[in-house]
């Protein structure tokens, strides 16, 4: 059994575009060290430099396990701005489950959806092109395949353009704008 800290700490922080999710880096690069004041914390589960959204730090072994084995299922919750209107064989064959090079993957919980309110400007802003639109999505995912929301959205014939990560199990982005963090309480 694994030996717990006597202080379980768990961080969540809304990760900015751009940021590598890890500590270190060479100095061309952002990282986690700039935005977290804890040095004893680390992240559980990853989210792409070209993504953005909630990201989990924990000290506790357990809680990180937890939320990155696949055999618990932990739900993650993204809004992907994808390139086009998605149609509705596209979002059933999302909802069924995708073929990727790596498999099918498990059934997501999807729907169109306005942009999420109070969404922050992205730097740099997505390409845009005046003759296609974009749709909001969003999924509910229990995976947590390398690059799997925009694999998925591909793969249907809807590119990612943006994706956030608004929720991780319990916990949610509530609020909380780029770069900022919070601590919560352990819910284990």
């Amino acid at each position: 059994m694994k030996v717990r800290p006597a202080n379980p700490k768990i961080v969540l922080l809304n990760k900015p575009f751009g940021v590598l999710t890890q500590f270190s880096g060479d100095d061309s690069e952002h990282t986690l060290k700039s935005l977290v004041p804890f040095k004893d914390v680390y992240p559980a589960g990853r989210l792409d430099k070209d993504s953005e959204g909630l990201l989990v730090l924990t000290n506790d072994g357990v809680i990180q396990h937890k939320i990155t084995d696949p055999k618990y299922k932990m739900p993650k919750l993204y809004w992907a701005q994808v390139e086009g209107i998605p149609t509705t064989e596209a979002l059933k064959a999302l909802r069924d489950g995708v073929e990727l090079n790596d498999g099918v993957t498990a059934p997501a919980e999807v729907f169109l959806m306005d942009e999420p309110a109070e969404l922050w400007p992205r730097v740099p802003p997505i390409r845009e092109r005046q003759a296609i639109p974009t749709t909001w999505l969003c999924l509910r995912i229990t995976e947590g395949r390398n690059r799997q929301v925009r694999r998925m959205t591909a793969a249907v014939g809807y590119p990612t353009l943006r994706l956030i990560r608004a929720g991780v199990g319990p916990w949610t982005l509530r609020g909380m704008q780029p770069g900022e963090w919070r601590e919560e309480p352990s819910v284990w």
